[in-house]
């Protein structure tokens, strides 16, 4: 594997060295902020909401999210509270890939729903 490609992989898994490599920034700048570590990261889950961020994004944004205290349901309560300002739309296509991210198969739970509904009487 190349070094370009090496870089690429890493970039593609969201991989915090290769970021912070690639941009020069220190990504652990919570303390700056003022924040609290969940605080700043639903913040920024917000803001990758806004992006149309990537599924590892979110991915790896949920897990920072987790682990510093934030609940399931204030990760869903992000995409929520942004919605307004993101639009319908965007908080639409968002929504799966946010699920995914906190392990929750929406496709999957939407076809048993189909099911359900066809075997109804």
């Amino acid at each position: 594997m190349t070094e370009a490609e090496d870089r690429l992989r890493s970039l593609t898994m969201n991989d915090e060295a290769a970021v912070e490599s690639v941009l020069g920034i220190d990504l652990e700048n919570a303390q700056a902020t003022g924040l609290d570590r969940k605080t700043y990261a639903l913040v920024r889950l917000g803001a990758l909401l806004a992006l149309d961020s990537a599924p590892p994004s979110y991915q790896w944004i949920t897990e920072e999210a987790l682990a510093a205290g934030a609940t399931v349901d204030e990760i869903v309560g992000t995409l929520i509270a942004v919605a307004p300002s993101i639009g319908v739309a965007r908080a639409v296509s968002a929504a799966p890939e946010l699920a995914l991210a906190i392990g929750y198969d929406v496709g999957a739970a939407l076809e048993a729903f189909d099911e359900d509904e066809r075997e109804a009487p």
